[in-house]
């Protein structure tokens, strides 16, 4: 059960590292959208990629000590990767995006739409969860990098009647 050798070691060790960056560049190329709002479609896929990648980690070993080294190294790798990214902005920049404008001044900008795979009902659905219920009404919506969605109304207007507010009107 913990019999291993080292090159055995190393060499799961390895594979999981490779794993590792393979999915960080996957799972960021999936886009900011795919990691903070999972669909039942993506979890399926992340599970699968899960088991999928299990046997690339730790190859012909299936001892506890090769599943131990493989989560060890994901963790460690994790960690430092966490720690570089904060020392290093174009590192965080890279790893984590930046923020996406949705929309402005009550407009859609649907190029930015359409590069972070955004369909129209998902931003309403969004905008209504922050008690905004028409495009009018924003002033600005960005896509975080964590995948929620921001949205700073605009200034002077009564969310629920669309009115000038009396502050407004003085």
């Amino acid at each position: 059960m913990f019999n291993i050798s080292l090159v055995t070691a190393l060499e799961i060790a390895f594979r999981s590292f490779v794993i590792y960056l393979v999915i960080l560049i996957g799972l960021r190329l999936a886009g900011k959208r795919e990691v903070g709002q999972l669909t039942v479609f993506d979890l399926v896929v992340l599970l699968l990629i899960a088991n999928a990648v299990q046997n690339a980690m730790v190859g012909p070993d299936t001892s506890l000590i090769g599943g131990i080294i493989a989560a060890a190294t994901l963790l460690v790798v994790n960690t430092i990767l966490a720690r570089l990214r904060l020392k290093w902005p174009r590192l965080r920049h890279w790893v984590e995006g930046t923020p996406t404008l949705l929309v402005l001044h009550g407009e859609t900008i649907a190029r930015n739409m359409q590069q972070e795979g955004m369909d129209e009902d998902t931003l309403l659905a969004a905008l209504r969860e922050h008690g905004v219920s028409d495009l009018s009404e924003v002033e600005m919506a960005v896509l975080e990098t964590d995948g929620s969605i921001s949205v700073v109304p605009i200034a002077g207007t009564d969310r629920k009647m669309k009115k000038p507010t009396k502050a407004v009107l003085k």
